[in-house]
C-alpha cells in the first residue's frame, strides 16, 4: 500500500528526536528521574528481484507484474519508503532488468533506492545485497546498518508493525541455534555476512507471498478496495444547503457507511481541497451545481494533475451534472457534456479516470431519491473497480 492503503503504524524514534524528548521532559509522572531513550539502530533492507517466476506461467517475471498498469514490485518498495526509519533499500535484480528497474524508480518516484547485481540463486542476490550494505566505498551513499531486514519484492503488504517487530527482535533477542535450523535462508545469510542479530518473528496474515497469476488478481482487489475507503464530494460551498448536490453527499455517506466521505470547494483560496488531496484521496465526485458546462470539473482536474496525486494510483473524477428539465435546452446541455470525451483522453495520460454522471432532477420526491441513491450505486461502482472502458462515458442515473 497503502495504500492507502493503511495508516502507518508505530515508529521508531532516531536519535535526535530521542534526545529532544528527553530534554523536554527529565522526570516521569511519578516524579522519577526519567530513564534515557535507546537510539535507534540504523536499518536497512534488502529485497531479492532477481526471479524469473516460472511457478507464475507468463513471460514478465512477476515482480514486474502490472497492477493497475503499475509493477508489483513498486507496491513492496512503496510499502517500505512509507517506514521513515529504514535508511536505505537495496534491490539486486538481473543485468538484463537493470535498466527497466530504474525506469520504474523514475517514474514513481521512489526514493532511497539503490540497485545491485543479482546473482545465479537467492542466496547469492542477498549476498550481494549485503555486500553493498557492508563495502564502504567512497562513491557510494550507502552506510552499514546494524539491522538489515530481507524481504521478498513479490510481498507488497507488508505493514511498518511487523517490521518493527523484526528489528526489536534482532536487536533484542539475536538469533539462536534453533532459528537457524528451523527458521530461514535469510536469518542465516543476515549472521553471517552481515555480522548482524537475528530472530524469527510470526508475519501477519497479509503478509503473503504473490506467486501463481491468481494471486495478481488478488493483489488488484486489495489495493483497489484500499483506495476506494475516501472519497471526496467537490463543489461550490456558496450554493444553497437545500441543493440538490447536498442530498447525493448524504446519501453517499448514509449508503456507503464504510467508506470516509468527506467535502472539499473549488473556490478560492481552495485550501480544504489542498489538504484532501495532500491527504492522497484518490477519488473525487465534481458536483456542478452553478452550471452545466465542464469549468469546474476542469479545475479540479487541473489541481489533481498538478499534485502528481496519480503517479502512484489511478485517480478517479466523476463529474456530476443534475437535468432539471428547466433553463438550458436538453440538447444544448447534452452538446456541453461531450467535451467529457475529450478531456477524459487527455487526462487518462496521467493515469486521471474520468467519466460523466447525469442524475434525472424530477420534482417528485420520491423519484428524486431513487434518482439520488442510483447515482450513489453508480458512483461507488466507479471508484471501486476502477474501470478505465468507462472512461469518457456519460452515465445516466
Amino acid at each position: 500500500m497503502e495504500p492507502a492503503p493503511a495508516a502507518p503504524g508505530p515508529r521508531l524514534a532516531d536519535s535526535r528526536g530521542a534526545e529532544r524528548a528527553a530534554a523536554s521532559s527529565s522526570l516521569n509522572p511519578a516524579g522519577a528521574e526519567a530513564q534515557p531513550r535507546r537510539r535507534a539502530p540504523a536499518v536497512a533492507a534488502v529485497l531479492p528481484a532477481g526471479g524469473s517466476g516460472e511457478r507464475m506461467g507468463v513471460p514478465t517475471p512477476k515482480q514486474f507484474c502490472p497492477i493497475l498498469e503499475r509493477p508489483l514490485i513498486s507496491y513492496t518498495l512503496q510499502a517500505l519508503e512509507r517506514v521513515c526509519w529504514i535508511k536505505d533499500i537495496v534491490v539486486a535484480v538481473t543485468g538484463e532488468n537493470m535498466d527497466r528497474m530504474k525506469g520504474i524508480i523514475q517514474k514513481y518516484q521512489h526514493q532511497r533506492i539503490s540497485l545491485v547485481e543479482a546473482g545465479v540463486t537467492r542466496h547469492r542476490s542477498i549476498f550481494n545485497g549485503l555486500k553493498a550494505l557492508a563495502e564502504d566505498q567512497p562513491d557510494s551513499n550507502l552506510s552499514k546498518p546494524e539491522v538489515v531486514i530481507i524481504h521478498d519484492a513479490v510481498r507488497p503488504f507488508v505493514e511498518e508493525d511487523v517490521l518493527l517487530k523484526v528489528v526489536t527482535a534482532a536487536k533484542e533477542h539475536g538469533c539462536s541455534d534453533y532459528d537457524l535450523e528451523f527458521g530461514t535462508e535469510c536469518l542465516q545469510l543476515a549472521l553471517k555476512y552481515g555480522h548482524i542479530n537475528a530472530k524469527l518473528v510470526e508475519g501477519s496474515p497479509d503478509l503473503w507471498k504473490v506467486t501463481y497469476k491468481r494471486d495478481l488478481y488478488a493483489a488488484e482487489s486489495i489495493i483497489k478496495e484500499r483506495i476506494s475507503q475516501y472519497i471526496c464530494i467537490v463543489m461550490d460551498t456558496k450554493e444553497d444547503e437545500n441543493h440538490v448536490g447536498h442530498h447525493l453527499e448524504e446519501i453517499l455517506k448514509n449508503e456507503l457507511n464504510h467508506v470516509k466521505v468527506t467535502s472539499g470547494a473549488l473556490c478560492p483560496p481552495c485550501r480544504d481541497l489542498e489538504q484532501i488531496i495532500l491527504e492522497q484521496c484518490y477519488n473525487y465526485v465534481c458536483v456542478n451545481v452553478m452550471s452545466f458546462d465542464f469549468e469546474e470539473t476542469r479545475r479540479l482536474l487541473n489541481m489533481v494533475k498538478e499534485s502528481n496525486l496519480s503517479v502512484l494510483y489511478p485517480v478517479v473524477v466523476i463529474s456530476v451534472y443534475f437535468l432539471d428539465y428547466k433553463s438550458v435546452p436538453f440538447d444544448q446541455k447534452m452538446e456541453n457534456l461531450m467535451q467529457i470525451r475529450e478531456y477524459a483522453k487527455e487526462v487518462e495520460k496521467r493515469n486521471i479516470l474520468l467519466c460523466g454522471l447525469l442524475i434525472y432532477y424530477p420534482q417528485d420526491e420520491q423519484k428524486l431519491q431513487a434518482s439520488l441513491r442510483q447515482g450513489a450505486t453508480i458512483i461507488a461502482t466507479l471508484i471501486k473497480e476502477r474501470n478505465s472502458g468507462l472512461v469518457g462515458q456519460l452515465l445516466v442515473a
